[in-house]
């Protein structure tokens, strides 16, 4: 199964519900620390708010997940918030929606809709500014290369990694010029193959670690 998702960077929407205001802010953080930090600035920000809930999701595989309501009835605002999040397999994340109260009560129905709305609102609008990320296992595979022989190589390796989902990274040039990419371990042997193939046996790559990595959709 594919790795959960997660943003690149934070997005907003707002909800008006029977005059009540309901502003979702999801964004990416990289520990419960910064998630904290997170509500903690937008209490700051929204004083004057009736409520700021709260759903965080966090880890690899989204296994750290807690949620708060903040006052309102218990089950209507951060677990429906932290559905949303689990049901569109974001991770690493965190999501507050801060309620300023209009007069009208909406019942446990209808907070329920509206505070999981305004997340799934915001995630939607996240996926329209393409600033979901992907998440994938590869490996990291270097290439030592003579300098003459950089620029050829480099573009091979393009031409090859885009045919197959790897990633290339940056070209550092020392002594000998570093190709790196990041590469479906499934594809590592053939990767060997086709280095060797255009080199007449003469390179040889390095295969390093496998590591989760952020791929842009």
């Amino acid at each position: 199964m594919p790795l959960p998702r997660t943003l690149s960077a934070p997005v907003d929407h707002e909800l008006v519900i029977k005059r009540s205001r309901f502003l979702a802010h999801v964004a990416p953080v990289a520990d419960g620390t910064e998630a904290d930090e997170v509500v903690a600035r937008l209490r700051k920000q929204h004083w004057d708010a009736r409520h700021h809930c709260v759903a965080v999701v966090l880890g690899v595989h989204a296994d750290t997940q807690r949620s708060s309501d903040d006052g309102e009835p218990s089950g209507t605002a951060g677990v429906p918030m932290l559905e949303v999040l689990r049901h569109r397999r974001t991770t690493d994340v965190v999501a507050v929606v801060t309620r300023y109260f209009g007069g009208v009560l909406l019942g446990a129905g209808g907070l329920v809709r509206a505070y999981s709305g305004a997340v799934t609102a915001a995630l939607d609008d996240a996926e329209r500014r393409g600033l979901v990320i992907g998440r994938r296992h590869l490996v990291e595979v270097t290439l030592d290369a003579p300098h003459a022989e950089a620029g050829r190589l480099e573009h091979l390796l393009r031409e090859w990694a885009a045919h197959r989902d790897a990633v290339v990274g940056e070209t550092v040039y020392a002594e000998v010029a570093r190709l790196t990419l990041l590469v479906p371990p499934d594809e590592v042997a053939r990767l060997h193959d086709d280095v060797a193939a255009a080199t007449a046996g003469r390179l040889r790559p390095t295969v390093g670690a496998e590591r989760v990595v952020d791929v842009p959709r």
